[in-house]
């Protein structure tokens, strides 16, 4: 039979400066971002391999470490009318991982034209504010077939969106889109700045500008700047080289003036350049002659042509 007293020795230990043995605390939950660097490193299948220096310093070839790609929604349609080709996404997903495997960290803005464009919704009588959030829905669909397109050549990549939808993407949150470009990770913004009235054009200069990019990367379906629309004129000459001042004094179509200031602000180049050329994303991210450099000054190396 149980002593009478047995009951009251717990108590009367501890109350002896004897204090009672503590359970094992219980295991510390790890933070979702040491369970995502472990569950996947960029070096964990063969294709992916070389993405793993992404977080080092630049190749003795490319001029920047790390950058901010606009890719056009436009430039995501190849041949159809309009939505998304698959066989055109892998192509640019193709040359985002070259770029990627030569070390260079990369962010990438998509554009949603080929679904939707807001301006032009609110032209037909919707107010801009409910259109411009159409367009930015359209910017994560683009952002999600890219990504697919990214891990299936073997590039891990992540998309954050600036309006939350945690089923499909993570919250945009600055540092962790640092430390996944530091991972060797692409990182994908999409859903623009989340607020109406600012493109996506603009989106890619504040972004570029928050993770510390060394450029803009502009891919368009033109060749760069050029002085007259080359559409309607045929001596239209292409500058290889313009001021951020002489963008916004000549009215030279570039990209939008927030774009433009937000760069000019943070001595941002941007580089705009036809993405349909086979080839040109990779050079225009290891800072090779293509297209048209915005900038205080012409700082490429000399072109080899």
């Amino acid at each position: 039979p149980r002593r009478a007293g047995a009951a009251r020795a717990p108590a009367a230990r501890a109350a002896a400066g004897n204090p009672l043995p503590s359970s094992p605390p219980p295991p510390l939950r790890r933070s979702d971002e040491e369970e995502d660097s472990e569950a996947e490193s960029p070096a964990a299948s063969p294709k992916g391999a070389a993405a793993a220096n992404g977080g080092g310093s630049p190749p003795s070839s490319a001029t920047w470490s790390r950058v901010l790609l606009k890719v056009s929604g436009e430039s995501l349609k190849g041949e159809h009318e309009g939505g998304i080709d698959p066989a055109r996404v892998h192509d640019i997903a193709l040359e985002i991982a070259g770029a990627v495997q030569a070390g260079v960290q990369v962010a990438v803005v998509v554009g949603g034209g080929n679904f939707i464009r807001g301006r032009e919704l609110s032209d037909g009588g919707m107010d801009r504010a409910s259109a411009d959030y159409m367009g930015m829905l359209a910017t994560v669909m683009n952002s999600l077939s890219l990504q697919a397109a990214l891990e299936a050549v073997g590039v891990p990549t992540r998309v954050q969106t600036a309006i939350e939808m945690r089923q499909v993407a993570e919250p945009y949150i600055r540092r962790k889109a640092i430390r996944h470009l530091e991972r060797g990770r692409v990182v994908i913004f999409g859903a623009g700045t989340g607020n109406p009235f600012f493109s996506t054009d603009t989106c890619a200069a504040l972004r570029a500008a928050e993770i510390d990019a060394e450029c803009v990367l502009k891919a368009t379906n033109v060749e760069g700047i050029f002085d007259r629309d080359p559409r309607k004129h045929d001596d239209a000459r292409l500058y290889s080289h313009v001021t951020y001042r002489e963008v916004v004094e000549k009215q030279l179509s570039a990209t939008d003036l927030t774009a433009i200031t937000l760069c000019e602000e943070n001595s941002l180049p941007l580089v705009l350049f036809d993405i349909g050329i086979v080839g040109n994303i990779t050079r225009a991210v290891l800072g090779g002659h293509v297209g048209t450099l915005v900038s205080f000054e012409d700082t490429r190396p000399p072109s080899e042509a």
